[in-house]
């Protein structure tokens, strides 16, 4: 219960300092700023981590071996409470700072794309260590990878090898929906597909990495 309370009060402290930052960008620059703001899901990784820690500590992950809950369906269920979670802060935002002129289809799938990327990135990072300090360094280099295409996307550095980071479909459609880029069909199958590739092989990583550092060290079978 207070882990529930725990992610409620961060994602309330993200929205509003997200709206207390839009307030100060001019309506000209909305547009633009959104689809960067919109981006920065990157909390999601350290919000999965913290429970993936907090369910080693309370020894929640060693009582779920004990029951017939299969992993796919308590990953399933981490991965649907976090992309809800993500596509409620990111609404909430964007109703309040931008209005409705934007395109739901593309803001929901690159929310969703990245909030899943970043959950199962801390999914599959977190059970690598003992303790949350110790993670804390190397998840710097998944946000660092995470971030990358922003250089793409924003015209700062623009190479063709950002598009082999997953993110960078995500970014393309958040651009999409708020007006700033225009995907032709390719580089829609790409912001689509590519993303949904890489999600469908982190699942498979994250079974593995659960049953090799969580099951095999909780005396699992």
């Amino acid at each position: 219960m207070q882990r529930r309370y725990g992610f409620l009060y961060a994602t309330a402290f993200v929205i509003l300092l997200w709206v207390g930052v839009l307030q100060l960008v001019p309506d000209t620059l909305l547009g633009t700023v959104m689809p960067l703001l919109m981006a920065d899901l990157e909390f999601f990784l350290f919000f999965i981590a913290g429970a993936v820690f907090f369910e080693k500590g309370e020894r929640t992950l060693f009582a779920l071996l004990t029951t017939p809950l299969r992993f796919r369906h308590y990953l399933t269920s981490k991965l649907v409470t976090m992309a809800a979670l993500a596509v409620a802060t990111c609404a909430v935002v964007v109703l309040v700072d931008y209005g409705t002129g934007f395109a739901v289809l593309p803001l929901l799938a690159g929310v969703v794309s990245m909030a899943l990327l970043m959950v199962l990135a801390g999914f599959i990072t977190a059970p690598l260590f003992p303790s949350i300090s110790e993670w804390l360094l190397p998840s710097a280099l998944v946000l660092l990878v995470a971030n990358a295409p922003l250089l793409d996307y924003s015209g700062l550095h623009p190479h063709p090898l950002f598009l082999l980071v997953p993110t960078e479909g995500s970014i393309l459609l958040l651009g999409a929906a708020f007006h700033q880029v225009s995907l032709t069909g390719w580089q829609l199958a790409y912001a689509i597909g590519y993303p949904v590739l890489w999600i469908g092989l982190l699942c498979l990583l994250a079974r593995r990495v659960f049953h090799r550092h969580v099951v095999a060290k909780e005396g699992g079978q």
